[in-house]
């Protein structure tokens, strides 16, 4: 308790006099977009974060724009449920100690079929009852446009009965594509997917294994606090509607209200 609570303190002091750049927390952590001072600053707020609670889904674009270690740390001290070390041991079977700043280990997931494959890796190794039953879903209207809005629902059952975005009513299994999508109800109208967490981000973040590995993390700790998020549905309609833009920017003034708010 003395450890964490030194840790929040130290941190914060350091925090206090630093003001994150506009318009950088959504995008990647390239060393083109960040400079030096940028990169020491997103470090120590995201430690601050980490250290006063579970972090979620909210803080995804700035713990992939912070250094994978230092974050790591700060979780491992602050005793947060599912660290980033945790994720690259049971999801890559490797020592993040052995992994460079980059976090690259040829690890990849390219679809979502993948990502909750290895995000159900995550959470046996965190001996979740029934993995299975948890699926990470993409909505990729804004894609072209450069962004990706991600949820993590509970979803028990298997195979699912839906009506698709073209209309169409399936049968889906998890060998499906359209599987890994949020489906608020069934081709009967009953209720389907329990949103746990969600994050609208640029797809540039998600696009190295430093991000994803940051998104098994936040998502493992979700699922272990027992978050629920409906405000989810509001949001999807929204950004498929096009205010993807909106969507992204009203949860950047949520981190900073948070962060003023520590």
């Amino acid at each position: 308790m003395i450890r964490t609570t030194t840790a929040i303190v130290s941190l914060a002091l350091m925090t206090a006099c630093y003001a994150p750049p506009p318009d950088t927390t959504y995008r990647s952590s390239d060393p083109d977009t960040f400079t030096e001072a940028d990169a020491i600053g997103l470090t120590i707020m995201s430690n601050m974060m980490i250290a006063a609670g579970a972090p979620g889904l909210l803080f995804l674009p700035i713990l992939i724009a912070a250094d994978i270690h230092a974050s790591n740390q700060a979780m491992e001290q602050a005793n947060v449920r599912a660290t980033i070390g945790q994720t690259y041991a049971y999801a890559y079977n490797r020592d993040l100690g052995a992994v460079g700043a980059s976090g690259n280990t040829g690890q990849l997931f390219r679809d979502m079929k993948s990502a909750t494959a290895h995000f159900r890796q995550v959470l046996r190794g965190h001996r979740v009852f029934q993995p299975e039953d948890f699926v990470l879903t993409a909505v990729r209207t804004a894609d072209t446009q450069g962004y990706t809005l991600y949820a993590l629902v509970h979803r028990p059952q298997r195979p699912i009965t839906v009506r698709t975005a073209n209309g169409t009513v399936r049968t889906l299994t998890d060998r499906d594509q359209e599987f890994y999508r949020t489906y608020r109800t069934d081709a009967q109208g009953r209720a389907l997917d329990v949103v746990i967490d969600w994050a609208g981000v640029h797809r540039s973040s998600i696009s190295t294994q430093k991000g994803q590995a940051v998104l098994l993390t936040l998502a493992a700790n979700s699922v272990l606090i027992n978050r629920r998020s409906d405000e989810y549905w509001g949001i999807e309609q929204r950004w498929t509607g096009g205010q993807y833009q909106a969507v992204v920017s009203e949860r950047q003034r949520e981190i900073d209200r948070r962060r003023a708010a520590r």
